[in-house]
């Protein structure tokens, strides 16, 4: 508790910094590119492909397979907006320690 005292604004410059940083950085990363991924284009092929075999075919009845798009955009929704919210939290905590550290503290003797 002791060193904690004494480097108090160092330490809180630091996590500041560093809070901020990696928010920044976290931020931006996550940022979606322009364009297809490589898995939407695989994915997109391959619904392609399933579609061009299943009009050639004229075999029995296929198997309807369940639509699980509209879960994967929400899981996608739900995963950006949770990256989302942690940079800004990150970069609040990291804000505030940093600014905290530049308050003076009244020294009693």
């Amino acid at each position: 508790m002791e060193f904690y005292l004494k480097h108090q604004q160092v330490i809180l410059r630091s996590v500041g910094v560093f809070l901020l940083l990696i928010g920044f950085v976290i931020h931006f990363w996550t940022i979606p590119k322009e364009g297809l991924s490589k898995n939407e284009r695989a994915a997109a092929n391959l619904a392609r492909m399933e579609a061009s075999v299943a009009g050639s075919s004229s075999s029995a009845k296929q198997q309807k397979k369940p639509d699980t798009s509209k879960f994967l955009k929400e899981l996608k929704n739900t995963q950006a907006k949770q990256a989302e919210y942690l940079t800004i939290i990150m970069m609040l905590l990291g804000g505030g320690a940093l600014g905290y550290s530049f308050i003076r503290k009244k020294e009693e003797d």
